[in-house]
């Protein structure tokens, strides 16, 4: 699949614990961080590597709740995605800019 829209900006906020995109055809997009980190597209986080390359799991990420978890850094990938660490350690999630656009909630 083709890259629709790349991102235009990315602000994190770390107080309100939201991850907010502007994506280059104007959508604004908000995460919330526990949703992010609860929908990591990872192969462990996915279960293995037959579950890979599924859409995040909308319902999931609209109700993950950790009012702990914080967001440490976000590191380009290429053109093509961000891999976020966050303060439980992990950090192995590459989150692709198609993954991220198709789970957007707003």
């Amino acid at each position: 699949m083709a890259i629709r829209s790349k991102p235009t900006n990315i602000v994190a906020d770390r107080a309100q614990r939201i991850l907010t995109i502007t994506w280059s055809d104007g959508r604004d997009c908000h995460y919330s961080f526990a949703g992010l980190r609860a929908v990591c597209p990872c192969v462990l986080c996915q279960g293995g590597h037959a579950n890979m390359g599924r859409p995040a799991d909308k319902l999931l990420l609209q109700r993950a709740q950790d009012d702990a978890l914080n967001l440490e850094a976000i590191t380009p990938v290429g053109t093509y995605a961000v891999q976020l660490r966050w303060n439980d350690g992990h950090d192995s999630g590459i989150y692709t800019w198609d993954y991220l656009y198709e789970a957007c909630l707003d």
